[in-house]
């Protein structure tokens, strides 16, 4: 092993540096793998031939190959580095301010709650939550001025101001 790589492992760095368009860590790689495998496959190797090196050129450009295949199937790797480079919203906020709400909403009687949330949480008009309730719209309307004046007062003991 030790005149293999003495006779070849110089000449093969450079074929396989061509190869990886001059990356040297992978040109590395590629020639250690491919003397492993000459170091593995010895009782396989033709003694008589005049030279190995065909044999370790053909090993080496199919490890290359095999390697490039290999990251053409699968997304490009990133580091975590790029991640903190993108802006993200913080969903904290957000998350606290609904907990805050869900938590004021349940302070509401039932007629108050059930109207908010046909009306400012499902998106329906006055009409439409008056007859999903089952109620006519002047009542709807009055318990939804109540209904915010009461969610205003319970979120105000909550610390949520509106200033």
């Amino acid at each position: 092993m030790r005149a293999l790589y003495r006779e070849h492992a110089g000449a093969l760095y450079a074929y396989v540096l061509r190869l990886v368009a001059g990356d040297r860590h992978q040109a590395e790689d590629v020639v250690q793998e491919t003397l492993l495998r000459a170091w593995k496959n010895a009782s396989k190797l033709d003694a008589s031939a005049r030279s190995l090196r065909p044999w370790l050129v053909t090993v080496a450009r199919r490890i290359v190959i095999d390697g490039h295949r290999g990251r053409m199937s699968r997304p490009r790797e990133t580091s975590p580095a790029a991640l903190e480079q993108l802006p993200a919203r913080d969903e904290l906020e957000r998350s606290l301010r609904l907990m805050t709400i869900s938590d004021a909403l349940r302070d509401l009687s039932d007629a108050h709650r059930e109207v908010l949330v046909e009306t400012y949480f499902r998106g329906r008009t006055v009409n439409e939550a008056a007859e999903e309730l089952g109620l006519p719209p002047g009542t709807v309307r009055s318990r939804v001025f109540y209904g915010l004046r009461a969610l205003r007062n319970a979120l105000e003991e909550r610390g949520v101001t509106t200033s």
